[in-house]
């Protein structure tokens, strides 16, 4: 017994060691990423997968990554920052493109990647869906990064990241209907598919939606910061494990969690204080794992295994880009068609080639059963072209962004919205003092000197906003989107001040966000 706990706590030591070294090496280089110009100009998590390929070339293998480590321990994390940052009004202006990109656009890659693989290569057709199924899941994370660090168009950085949201539970569910096949456990029935599709996401977005309604009506009941950022740690991992668990989606659990606390919840539950700290929590968060997840992806390649598949690769490749390609530019003509949304050729090629894979894909691959003849294929396949559009892809995306003129105003905002902010604390400092009851003790010299520096200075500041809005008259609606941001604020601090008063029993839904989305419309 005392041989076996001897053991046991090697096997922990080792793997603690491990996690340890992981750590260090991805955040340092991470962090490398920030501080140096010249790295600055490569995603984060791009030049953390180069640095994994450089460990694998010289055979360091870190930490295995199993499909369990990316489903259930890094992914809801990743899913549920992305979904609380995403703006419910402009989701809901692009929802069409969303799910036709979501759903029928991962229809597409998993039919045209499978038939592709069967009829090019030596791949059975069960064997095929798989890998098609696996490579349906975009991973955007370094475009969508770029397209905010560029100043890109909301539209563009929202469809990206909206179709990324949905399309990662629609893969997953299309993965688990589809693996039973081979395995001769199942046999394909469209009715039954789509009913049990069905099942997956209506399981997924019924307990998101009880898991999200309900944290937020409860942060409703107090004001402790730290207590209701544990609450949004706790519903990410709690609603995508109750979902598994009852036989739905966890992914779609998690989006529709971090949608509903995102844009309800920290509105009326929440303080602004409260609310920054909890973005900025999730920031680090996904940062965090992001740096792991991306430093062992390229850890993973095995370049001898990938160099004897290196035929079946190439068609996967070429055949993801050709659904990709009648996906996006198919789906988004349709949706230019029928709906006020209009998607550009320019964006619709971003769009096309930005559609990066990554871990959902990898973690999929991973759980194919031991047993199955043809795993090896699976995963070397999927690793290969996680690794093209990872490298080759990402790193070009800046360079179609130029090309194609759609590198937004972003510096000239972020300068603008200083501005902004430094005005509206000037402004408060004027306002103390104006009100300040001036005592014996303070020098009335002292006083207006310090005023008339204030004052001068809120003058300077006052004109260089009239010169950004003559220059820049864009700018001008940064102004009434803060001002909007202000107003709801207030109002969702108010009805929360009051049910912690005791003053409100029924819980109420924000008003302004409607009159005012109306009014926008």
């Amino acid at each position: 017994m005392s041989l076996e706990a001897s053991v046991a706590d090697i096997t922990i030591k080792e793997n603690l060691e491990q996690f340890l070294v992981v750590l260090c090496v991805s955040l340092s280089v991470a962090t490398i990423s920030r501080v140096f110009a010249w790295f600055r100009q490569i995603p984060y998590t791009l030049l953390l997968v180069i640095v994994g390929l450089g460990l694998a070339f010289i055979d360091v293998r870190l930490v295995n990554l199993s499909p369990e480590l990316i489903l259930e321990i890094f992914l809801p994390p990743l899913l549920f920052e992305a979904a609380w940052n995403v703006r419910w009004r402009e989701l809901k202006a692009n929802w069409i493109p969303i799910v036709l990109f979501a759903i029928i656009g991962v229809i597409v890659s998993v039919i045209g990647i499978s038939l592709a693989l069967s009829n090019l290569t030596n791949l059975a057709l069960p064997i095929a869906l798989l890998v098609g199924a696996s490579l349906s899941a975009t991973d955007p994370v370094s475009v969508v990064a770029l397209f905010r660090e560029l100043g890109a168009s909301k539209k563009l950085t929202i469809l990206m990241e909206g179709e990324s949201l949905f399309n990662d539970g629609v893969a997953v569910v299309a993965f688990l209907l589809l693996v039973g096949i081979p395995l001769g456990t199942e046999v394909f029935s469209l009715p039954e598919t789509i009913a049990s599709f069905f099942t997956f996401v209506g399981i997924g977005i019924g307990l998101g939606c009880l898991v999200g309604f309900g944290i937020s009506y409860l942060t409703q009941r107090f004001d402790l910061p730290l207590v209701e950022q544990s609450l949004t740690l706790v519903s990410a991992y709690g609603a995508y494990l109750m979902t598994e668990e009852l036989g739905g989606s966890g992914v779609i659990a998690v989006v529709t969690v971090g949608i509903i606390l995102g844009n309800f919840g920290s509105r009326i539950g929440m303080n602004p204080r409260t609310r920054l700290l909890v973005s900025e929590f999730w920031e680090f968060l996904a940062f965090f794992v992001n740096s792991i997840v991306f430093l062992l992806i390229g850890d993973q390649i095995h370049f001898e295994s990938l160099r004897s598949n290196l035929g079946i690769i190439a068609i996967a490749i070429v055949a993801v880009l050709i659904t990709r390609f009648i996906s996006i530019y198919g789906l988004a003509s349709l949706s230019n068609k029928f709906t006020d949304v209009d998607i550009s050729l320019p964006e619709q090629t971003v769009l096309w080639w930005g559609g990066l894979r990554g871990s959902v894909s990898i973690a999929l691959a991973l759980s194919v059963p031991v047993s199955l003849v043809g795993r090896e294929e699976i995963i070397d396949t999927v690793f290969g072209v996680v690794l093209f559009t990872l490298l080759i892809q990402g790193l070009s995306t800046q360079w179609v962004l130029k090309k194609l003129d759609l590198i937004g105003d972003q510096p000239l905002r972020q300068e603008y919205t200083e501005l902004l902010a430094r005005r509206t604390a000037i402004q408060r400092v004027l306002d103390y003092l104006k009100e300040l009851d001036i005592s014996p003790d303070i020098d009335q010299e002292l006083y207006r000197y310090k005023r008339e520096l204030v004052q001068g200075e809120f003058k300077s500041i006052e004109e260089n906003i009239y010169k950004f809005q003559q220059e820049y008259p864009q700018l001008k609606t940064l102004a009434g989107e803060q001002l909007q941001e202000t107003l709801l604020d207030i109002e969702a601090d108010t009805y929360a001040e009051l049910i912690r008063n005791g003053k409100l029993s029924n819980n109420l839904s924000p008003l302004l966000l409607e009159i005012l989305a109306e009014a926008g419309d």
